[in-house]
Parts: C-alpha cells; structure tokens; sequence
C-alpha cells in the first residue's frame, strides 16, 4: 500500500510548528489563568509579564521557516502593551492565540503538501511473489 511521507525539509519545518504549538498551548494556558485572575479580582500584572516574555520567545522560533506567522506573533505582543482595559486585553489575547494556531495548523497542511514524498515500496506485491 502507498503512502504519503514528507521529505527531510518538510520533517524539520513540521518539528519546528509542532514545537511553536506545544509553546502556544502553554501561553494559551497563562492567558486563561490571567482571564480567572482577573474575574476572581486577584493580581494579574505577573501574568502580562509571563506572556509578554513568552510570545516573543514563539516568535523566534518560528522566524527562520514561517515569518509570517512570526509577524503575527509580534502583532498580538504588541496589542497587549497597549493601554487598554484589562478585559479587552484578555480578549485581544484570547483572540490573537486563536489566529496563531489556526495560522500554525495552515502551515502544517501546507508543508505536508508541499514536501509530499510519495512512498513507493508497496508491501502486499512483495507478500504476493513469495506466495
């Protein structure tokens, strides 16, 4: 049976997103603590800082394949230095992971794509000679 695999290239590019989103999942973890602390009335500045440290460390690693997404990282790092109110913030924060990782997601189908390597060794005509 063929099957589909990604050359070396697509390999590391599809290493590099996988990464980027297990990074995103953990800002995306902060940025629901700060939501609570901030419904809950309780300090929140740590968590600003926290994320504020985080997204441009995602967007570094990313910077070398994928910069577009890159730039989009900067962008919802810069929105949240704004001064707006802190639910607007958490808002734009929400919003802004979300387009990141359906922006990683589009990456990942679009690599596997385009570094398709088609499989060619097919496993059942070689059971079929030996029969």
């Amino acid at each position: 049976m063929a099957g589909h695999r990604v050359d070396a290239a697509g390999a590391v590019k599809l290493k590099t997103l996988d990464d980027a989103l297990l990074l995103l999942q953990r800002i995306n973890g902060i940025v629901e603590q700060y939501a609570l602390a901030l419904n809950r009335k309780q300090p929140t500045s740590a968590f600003v800082l926290n994320i504020r440290r985080q997204l441009p460390t995602l967007a570094e690693n990313l910077k070398g394949h994928f910069g577009l997404i890159s730039d989009l990282i900067l962008n919802v790092n810069l929105a949240t230095s704004r001064g707006a109110s802190e639910a607007v913030r958490v808002r734009n924060l929400r919003e802004g992971v979300a387009q990141i990782k359906q922006a990683i997601e589009m990456g990942m189908a679009q690599t596997r794509t385009k570094h398709a390597v088609e499989d060619t060794h097919d496993s059942t005509e070689s059971n079929e000679d030996t029969v």
